[in-house]
């Protein structure tokens, strides 16, 4: 573009600003830092097109964030030719923005499906890297796993055999030691090998199969949005974000609440969480939507107004 005889035309508005952009473009150095910067974000790039997607990934994101930080430390280490010893400043700072982000967006879940996948204690996982350990020896896994079968089980006495179910599992003893169920770990899809493997612990059997069976998307936030663009309107713009926000909590766990009373099940309160603006009882539309779960990332809220 730059050394086409046309960008002449572009001198006569600035000149300065058209030389610095020619010039910047046949820099190579400027290249070069264009291909860095692209190469320490692929990583990280490549985490969240895996995770946004329909696809069972909930026990997959743990492990995938550890090596996109590995990743990421590789290539500014070799960008900045330093051996894995010595100290980056920017990658400290890329760090800590990621560290942060991980922060905010991970939940005790997330270990407690990473904690479930049979591939994690294999042996060809765990020879891949020598810092790698099995998910019960580390302590930040086991404490968020404590976590959810605290919470998950009230009674004491079903938790600790939970605990036991999982200690045969994670130690690959009392129905979980013969050679299928070891060789397996690491070659068999994680929800098939529950499947295959699993019948001898039917309680944590029937929570992995769950997990394992999740996917990782933003469609959650995606609905809140949808109810914030009905609160802060054209017609309401004068809100503060604040309350737009308090508006929103208090939607959304209203319509949660909704879902435990006989109006949500029997009224038209049932409807609330169908379909979206264009969702019509008219002629099939009910059909179109009668299969869909609620957490199915197609499925926004209705509103219905007084005269309906």
């Amino acid at each position: 573009m730059v050394i086409n005889n046309e960008w002449s035309s572009y001198k006569e508005d600035n000149v300065d600003s058209a030389q610095f952009v020619k010039e910047t473009l046949l820099n190579d150095n400027w290249w070069m830092k264009v291909d860095y910067i692209l190469a320490f974000t692929t990583p990280i790039y490549d985490v969240l097109r895996k995770t946004d997607t329909d696809m069972a990934t909930l026990h997959l994101v743990y492990e995938m964030w550890d090596s996109m930080i590995e990743n990421v430390k590789k290539v500014i280490y070799h960008h900045e030719r330093k051996t894995e010893a010595e100290y980056s400043s920017f990658f400290e700072v890329i760090k800590l923005i990621l560290i942060d982000r991980w922060t905010k967006s991970s939940t005790s879940l997330h270990c407690l499906a990473h904690s479930l996948n049979p591939r994690y204690y294999s042996h060809e996982w765990l020879s891949e890297d020598s810092h790698r350990v099995a998910p019960h020896l580390d302590k930040e896994l086991t404490q968020e796993r404590k976590k959810c079968f605290i919470r998950y089980f009230d009674d004491v006495a079903v938790r600790r055999e939970v605990n036991i179910a999982f200690a045969n599992f994670s130690d690959g003893r009392e129905g979980f030691d013969d050679a299928d169920s070891l060789n397996d770990r690491g070659q068999m899809d994680a929800k098939s090998w529950w499947i295959v493997h699993g019948v001898h612990a039917p309680t944590l059997q029937k929570i992995a199969l769950k997990l394992l069976g999740q996917p990782c998307s933003s469609s959650c936030c995606e609905r809140n949005w949808s109810t914030y663009s009905f609160i802060h309107s054209l017609k309401r713009n004068k809100m503060t974000p604040k309350r737009a926000e308090d508006l929103v909590f208090v939607h959304s766990n209203l319509r949660l609440l909704s879902r435990n009373s006989s109006h949500y099940k029997e009224e038209e309160t049932k409807l609330w969480d169908i379909a979206g603006d264009d969702f019509s009882l008219d002629d099939n539309g009910i059909l179109d939507i009668a299969s869909l779960s609620l957490d199915e990332p197609e499925l926004e809220i209705i509103f219905f107004n007084e005269d309906e």
